[in-house]
């Protein structure tokens, strides 16, 4: 590479390449029709499906591992933290803790897998006149050895209060930054990570940030805090970027050097569409199998064994696949009853 910050450029595929102590990092942006009443697509679903495990992306959406309902059915974690970011859409979260939630329009859930949850992640499309776009990411957070067995925890971020801030270049031309971890100097102190996460260390350095920029618009992404941090950086949406006077075409990912600030310039006539994670490495042996990270093929083992053996504490819902109703309000019910709610408006991704 002729620039000296881009490290490496890579293609997007599915899923996304990531760095320690990323471990999978997922865009899903499905053009859902129209409800069936039942929150599912008013679509035929046998033609060219593998119903309960589409990824096929046909009409522009999926039904994953949903046979009625898009989404992910009940399904266990051990070892490691998600980050589930929706732009456009809802999300119904349901979990063995018996805690449950919908969010999207921006909201983000950070849940901490730690010693072993078992949790639901359905799509319902609460629109029968009208489309159900949904867009999301999710991103997968290691932890430290020393916090697998932790206790599992979840957290929302609430669109409203993920900092936000809008520059703009001398030619008038904005960059919009969301902060879902991690700060910008000089900007508001960032949102409390899970306490047991890799993210809670001030020393860790991580950052998981979506970058907008205007057509044309310039903006300096300043250098990491840290000395050992590695940053990726994805462009999704759009058409072309300038990295430091290194051209770009979208859906590509870059590592870059984390130590220096980099210029980046939208040379396409739409807005370019970025997500960063950043953060210092665990620097731990990792073994995964599914959905359980661990560090030795012994605790693997024993995580499958756990399961099967506890559940880790069992299924409270009455079927796998719980929807939360029709009204399209967000709320979070949590573990120990604290509820939040918030009205059904759309916030701004």
């Amino acid at each position: 590479m002729s620039s000296t910050a881009l490290l490496s450029l890579v293609p997007l595929g599915m899923p996304w390449p990531t760095l320690d102590p990323f471990l999978f990092c997922v865009h899903h942006d499905d053009a859902y029709p129209r409800g069936n009443g039942r929150y599912g697509p008013d679509a035929a679903l046998l033609r060219g499906r593998q119903i309960g495990a589409d990824f096929s992306g046909q009409a522009g959406w999926s039904m994953y591992h949903g046979e009625q309902v898009p989404g992910f059915p009940a399904h266990p974690h051990r070892g490691f933290e998600t980050v589930t970011l929706v732009r456009q859409g809802r999300i119904d979260h349901s979990d063995s803790l018996g805690a449950g939630a919908r969010f999207g329009g921006g909201d983000a859930q950070w849940l901490t897998a730690g010693r072993g949850i078992v949790h639901a992640e359905m799509f319902p499309l609460l629109r029968d006149d009208a489309p159900n776009p949904l867009e999301l990411f999710q991103i997968w957070l290691n932890l430290p050895a020393a916090s697998k067995m932790v206790a599992p925890h979840f957290t929302m971020f609430w669109s409203q209060d993920i900092p936000r801030h809008r520059f703009l270049d001398d030619a008038g031309r904005a960059t919009e930054v969301a902060c879902i971890a991690g700060s910008l100097p000089g900007g508001p102190p960032p949102l409390a990570p899970p306490p047991d996460s890799w993210a809670s260390r001030p020393e860790a350095d991580v950052a998981i940030w979506t970058l907008r920029l205007a057509p044309g618009a310039r903006w300096v992404l300043p250098a990491a805090a840290g000395e050992r941090t590695r940053r990726m950086l994805y462009f999704f949406g759009g058409s072309t970027l300038a990295v430091d006077g290194q051209p770009v075409a979208v859906k590509h990912g870059m590592e870059l050097r984390a130590g220096a600030a980099v210029t980046l310039v939208n040379e396409g006539g739409e807005p370019a569409e970025l997500l960063m994670l950043q953060g210092r490495p665990i620097g731990e042996p990792v073994a995964q199998y599914g959905p359980f990270v661990m560090n030795t093929q012994q605790e693997l083992q024993q995580a499958f064994e756990d399961y099967r053996r506890t559940q880790f504490g069992g299924w409270p819902w009455g079927d796998a696949a719980p929807v939360h109703g029709q009204e399209g309000g967000r709320f979070a019910r949590h573990a120990d009853g604290r509820i939040e709610r918030f009205p059904s408006e759309e916030p701004t991704p």
